[in-house]
């Protein structure tokens, strides 16, 4: 039997694109923007430009009507040239507006959807509490439905784009003493600020042009029909969404992985030590090779993820399935692989992989979140060896 890794021509010319597009329009920012802690402004008016913004989502509602592959493709290649800037995107299609298509009522998607495939509005999720990390269930945020409006006090931490967000969709109890049971998923305009939110920007030692914010809610009013999916339901929409999320974002990861190959094969090339490259030297030479290794098996394990679940009808994921097991060890093969990689970057690079003029060191501080984000490491590692066992 022949087994065929190749992309077609068509997600070839995506990756393309992509790639062509960071390296004119963003690379030049970089350094800069890095520096100053700051967002690139008209990122995502100029990814919606190329059909990004909504590239899972179906062209009835401005989408391209893409699969998760086209997405972890899209994510790899930005992150080739900024890892933080692809979690951004990752972080508005696959955590905020997917989810929005896949759960929400048909007046909520022809209201929310356009906007924020075309540029207009960029989204966020909001799960993470102070106290409620890996144990996300036990979030303290609630809403309690009072006439026409949900009244919701609480907080939520480390949110992707929310500092520069229009769309918040989040996760809240609903029935405080049902547990994990009375979770529910609600969606709110955040721009302008509604009365009873605050956002304050987090200050980060990576993923520094991706804002990242401490949200704050007193009292503050979601209308009644904003409700995603069914009352008291959400956690099966908060952990459906993890595993798509899980595995695109896989993308993150990578493109750090391989953008430590190509800038540490170039530097190597360059550097002259002894009177020759020391890319002639046997250990930089096997640093590189074992770098190549991590990446494409890295690679296939996230490809084959998302081939997966783009044949699924039902791709929900969660407990008891093999897409939880699957989207769990892309990320946690290709976060642990991206960090390497940088390492071995770094070193390679010597003391000027230790300098700020040279991207290594900023794809290496953007890796580490890949560990932590989405699911730690040993959390993958639990759901990986719970599904495992549950084969048995």
């Amino acid at each position: 039997m022949a087994i065929s890794f190749e992309l077609s021509d068509e997600q070839k010319m995506l990756q393309d694109m992509v790639y062509k597009w960071a390296v004119n329009w963003l690379e030049p920012q970089m350094e800069h923007a890095d520096e100053e802690d700051h967002y690139p402004e008209g990122f995502f008016q100029e990814t919606a430009k190329l059909g990004l913004n909504g590239l899972c989502i179906p062209e009835e509602y401005g989408g391209a009507g893409q699969g998760y592959t086209e997405a972890l493709l899209t994510a790899l290649e930005l992150a080739r040239v900024s890892n933080a800037l692809a979690m951004s995107w990752g972080a508005h299609l696959v955590l905020c507006v997917d989810n929005i298509r896949r759960n929400a009522n048909e007046v909520l998607k022809q209201k929310y959807l356009p906007p924020l495939c075309d540029g207009r509005a960029i989204g966020c999720l909001g799960i993470t509490e102070a106290n409620a990390g890996s144990d996300a269930m036990s979030m303290r945020t609630t809403a309690k439905l009072t006439g026409e409006n949900w009244i919701v006090n609480g907080n939520k931490i480390f949110i992707t784009n929310a500092p520069i967000g229009q769309v918040l969709l989040f996760y809240c109890k609903t029935a405080p003493e049902l547990g994990p049971k009375g979770i529910s998923a609600l969606v709110v305009d955040i721009d302008p600020k509604p009365e009873g939110y605050s956002c304050n920007k987090i200050r980060k030692f990576g993923m520094r042009t991706s804002p990242t914010g401490e949200l704050g809610f007193n009292d503050m009013k979601v209308p009644k029909d904003n409700l995603i999916g069914e009352l008291n339901k959400g956690v099966a929409i908060l952990t459906g969404g993890l595993t798509t999320e899980r595995i695109t974002l896989s993308g993150c990861a990578l493109g750090s992985a391989k953008a430590a190959i190509d800038l540490s094969a170039k530097y190597a090339k360059e550097r002259i030590q002894f009177g020759k490259p020391i890319a002639e030297q046997g250990q930089i030479q096997a640093k590189l090779a074992n770098m190549y290794c991590r990446y494409e098996t890295g690679r296939l394990l996230a490809l084959s993820a998302a081939a997966y679940v783009d044949t699924l009808t039902d791709k929900r994921g969660g407990k008891g399935t093999d897409l939880d097991m699957m989207a769990a060890a892309s990320l946690l093969y290709c976060g642990e692989i991206g960090t390497q990689n940088c390492l071995d970057g770094v070193q390679i690079h010597g003391g000027y992989g230790y300098c700020l003029e040279y991207p290594i060191q900023r794809h290496f501080r953007d890796s580490k979140l890949w560990e932590i984000g989405a699911g730690t490491s040993e959390v993958r590692r639990m759901i990986i060896a719970r599904e495992l066992l549950r084969k048995y």
